[in-house]
């Protein structure tokens, strides 16, 4: 069962729709205030030896199943071309303006041949796996109307299920003013590198078959509101299908000079699942790329600022947004993004990383279900139980407590010994939030389960 794929998960998800969407009014500041939910409470789950799997129960368990690097995802990343990646970026930048109100009927100018471009380029590279769609829909912005259109890429996942990977970047560009369509805007950082980014992973993706649907958003209109991205939400959300994860790329190109490495925006960081996504992420981007580190933070985005992402978010779905390491004040919206001041060095590394999460979410076993949990009689020991999926070689398990951001040192199960396992040497005094990945045996790590949270032990007073 993956995030939000049961009933419980579903109807969670018609709530955010309904608030979100349908009621008017709200701020922004207003609806994220009202959207976390309480997680569940292991302690507070029934129990019954009727759930356990047949087997012994398992102490501790050992195993040599870990998570690896995959050869074959590892010979995608290393395909990962920065030349690709420049000529991308310079043919975005190629025509002038890419304006929500600039022209669609010239061939060379304007967002009307941009994004017949980027559907073209996605058709060229998908290998005759994608399926690439426009998605029109009308933008109202201050009086000003327009049609835009967003680029969707579909490369379709082998298992049959309804959960989907969704990495976006928006193609739109503009000048000071959001409305002016005739003026230069190149835009090869903001946001040229993203649809690069795009294009080049779907090339590479595209020589596979995954298990997990994988879509590539190219969203118009993120200037104007992202309002190409809610469309998307919208009709994505109807169709019935379920965003298990959506990654939002803005302004990843990097500058010459700048620290190597990125900056992660993840919504309530700690208790979220936007928080569980940012937390894979980083553990899974430093497997395949160690020398480009990522830099959590915790928040929606930067101060004041907004991007595509925060349409999944306020439907309730896993989302998380990547921007350079420093920006360059000066070149936002202006003429001077052009193609010559990015370093693709550092582009490729920030793709790199995006091919080897994007691989390993997709092509691992499905994430399993969320485990039983249940104190033992001594202090610091927990009992899981879970159905063992036939494809899983191993499972890893992560005992996070509550106050720390990333990962703790995992505890690993063979699938031979997993379903129902004992684990000791916890603190019992400690909240944990404990989930769960599958493995298989080349080292490609599933989505981890949602996070469960384990409270403390508080001893009941006897009788007298």
């Amino acid at each position: 069962m993956t995030y939000g794929a049961t009933g419980g998960g579903y109807a969670i998800r018609i709530f955010y729709f309904l608030f979100f969407f349908l009621l008017p009014g709200c701020s922004l500041g207003e609806m994220l205030e009202e959207a976390p939910l309480p997680p569940p409470v292991a302690t507070a789950q029934p129990w019954s030896l009727d759930q356990a799997p047949v087997g012994d129960l398992i102490l501790d368990p050992v195993s040599n199943v870990v998570p690896a690097v995959d050869p074959d995802i590892a010979s995608l990343v290393s395909s990962v071309s920065q030349q690709q990646l420049m000529g991308y970026v310079q043919a975005v930048e190629s025509f002038g303006t890419r304006n929500t109100f600039s022209v669609t009927d010239n061939p060379t100018f304007g967002i009307g041949a941009a994004r017949q471009w980027i559907f073209n380029e996605f058709q060229r590279v998908g290998n005759g796996r994608l399926q690439v769609q426009f998605q029109r829909f009308p933008v109202y912005y201050f009086g000003y109307t327009a049609e835009a259109w967003n680029v969707v890429a579909t490369l379709p996942g082998t298992s049959g299920s309804n959960d989907a990977i969704v990495i976006m970047a928006h193609y739109d560009t503009r000048p000071d003013d959001a409305t002016d369509g005739a003026s230069l805007a190149p835009g090869a950082n903001d946001n040229g590198g993203g649809i690069a980014l795009l294009l080049e992973t779907a090339r590479l993706m595209s020589s596979r078959e995954w298990n997990q649907t994988i879509v590539f958003l190219a969203a118009a209109a993120e200037e104007q509101d992202a309002q190409g991205a809610r469309r998307f939400v919208q009709e994505f959300f109807l169709s019935g299908m379920d965003v298990t994860a959506a990654i939002n790329y803005d302004g990843v190109g990097g500058e010459v000079g700048i620290p190597q490495n990125i900056r992660l925006f993840a919504l309530d960081m700690r208790q979220s699942p936007h928080g569980e996504l940012a937390r894979y992420y980083e553990y899974v981007g430093g497997l395949y790329v160690p020398a480009f580190p990522i830099h959590l933070i915790d928040a929606l985005d930067r101060e004041g600022r907004y991007g595509d992402h925060r349409e999944f978010v306020n439907a309730g779905m896993p989302a998380i947004r990547l921007t350079q390491s420093i920006e360059n004040p000066d070149l936002l919206n202006s003429r001077g993004d052009t193609w010559t001041q990015i370093d693709y060095r550092y582009l490729q590394q920030v793709v790199q990383m995006n091919v080897a999460v994007v691989a390993n979410l997709a092509g691992s076993p499905a994430t399993p279900e969320v485990p039983l949990i249940r104190a033992m009689d001594e202090p610091g020991q927990y009992r899981l139980n879970w159905p063992v999926d036939p494809a899983a070689a191993g499972y890893v398990i992560a005992f996070r407590p509550m106050a720390q951001e990333r990962y703790p040192s995992f505890r690993y199960v063979r699938a031979r010994e997993a379903g129902n396992i004992a684990l000791t040497g916890f603190d019992s005094g400690m909240t944990y939030a404990v989930s769960m990945a599958a493995l298989d045996g080349y080292g490609r790590v599933s989505h981890f389960t949602r996070e469960v949270i384990v409270e403390p032990v508080r001893e009941t007073a006897s009788s007298p």
